[in-house]
């Protein structure tokens, strides 16, 4: 089974993917590492900034790591900001079977009644060097994008509204 776990920035995805190796033992990627290893190690001359190239760029090799997986019948979670909405377009229903999607989404009202608690856990896997300079609009913008997104592929998606709690028995 391959797991994808997609949504803007501070949404958890990293905590929810940290939560759910620790229960299954299944395989971990987070698209943000390879990401920084490709820019890193010069094997791409796009940056940080460029988002919308990146996508494309990540998508097209993260794609195929999942079909291989799912050809090794291998279970692996993948996480990240760079999985497109249109996802399923790129597998047939023999892979597609053996995928399961959600996307982590705040509404409006969870992001400015806990906008400093979002701020205060942002590096509390990944232990970045530097914090995001986080930008409450921006993070509403995004979040609202992505509820539309979601509802517009059909994609399945958790709605954070009064609390943060994830379920992970109800992804799988």
């Amino acid at each position: 089974m391959v797991i994808l776990i997609a949504g803007s920035s501070h949404t958890g995805k990293t905590l929810l993917a940290q939560k759910l190796l620790e229960k299954y033992n299944y395989t971990y990627l987070s698209i943000d590492h390879l990401k920084m290893g490709l820019i890193k190690s010069g094997n791409t001359s796009l940056t940080v900034y460029d988002d919308k190239e990146l996508t494309q760029y990540l998508w097209d090799i993260v794609k195929e790591i999942i079909k291989v997986n799912i050809e090794n019948n291998q279970n692996i979670i993948i996480e990240g900001c760079y999985i497109p909405f249109d996802w399923k377009k790129y597998f047939d229903d023999v892979y597609l079977k053996a995928i399961k999607y959600v996307c982590l989404i705040m509404s409006e009202k969870y992001i400015h009644k806990n906008f400093d608690k979002i701020k205060l856990y942002e590096n509390i896997i990944e232990k970045r060097k530097e914090p995001d300079n986080i930008n409450i609009e921006e993070l509403i913008i995004e979040n609202n994008y992505n509820l539309k997104m979601c509802e517009e592929y059909k994609n399945k998606y958790v709605l954070i509204n009064d609390k943060y709690n994830i379920n992970i028995d109800n992804l799988i």
